[in-house]
């Protein structure tokens, strides 16, 4: 018999890694490229580019200009 929640939990995507810039450190609110603000739980410099996923701070993100490409 096969495992039902591996096959359920294969159905649904990964969270997506996603770049900001920090503009609040308490708490910490991430700002993305397209403007909207996110919360994220972990320690970060105001001013310092980001990943996020799923909410949590997944660590540096090189300071490298950003191109927004609508599709």
């Amino acid at each position: 018999m096969s495992n039902l929640y591996a096959k359920f939990r294969a159905l649904i995507p990964d969270a997506p890694l996603l770049v900001g810039t920090v503009v609040a450190t308490a708490p910490l609110r991430v700002q993305l490229p397209d403007g909207s603000l996110i919360a994220a739980r972990g320690e970060a410099e105001l001013g310092q580019a980001v990943f996020v996923r799923d909410g949590a701070l997944e660590g540096p993100a090189p300071a490298l200009p950003v191109t927004l490409i609508e599709i």
